[in-house]
């Protein structure tokens, strides 16, 4: 279709493990780091993208598509914050 090749790798992490690692480390890292530097509460309330990233809080489901694909309540994760 409009001359255009589309190839599928099964597995890529499995195959080149070690530079997925670090790959996966470098992406996540930086997050871990602000956790534990800020803690979590001030964390997700100055990093949009990592709170984005939060799908349960204190038994509470503060990510919209989780709570209806299983068809809970959602809550803000603004809602619940200390």
């Amino acid at each position: 279709m409009d001359d255009v090749v589309h190839y599928c790798v099964a597995n890529m992490p499995g195959a080149v493990a070690r530079t997925s690692t670090f790959a996966l480390t470098n992406a996540t890292f930086p997050y871990a780091l602000e956790l534990a530097r800020k803690g979590f509460n001030h964390a997700f309330q100055e990093n949009p993208a990592l709170a984005k990233g939060l799908n349960v809080f204190n038994g509470h489901i503060t990510h919209p598509a989780v709570a209806d694909a299983l068809d809970m309540e959602y809550v803000s994760l603004n809602k619940i914050l200390i």
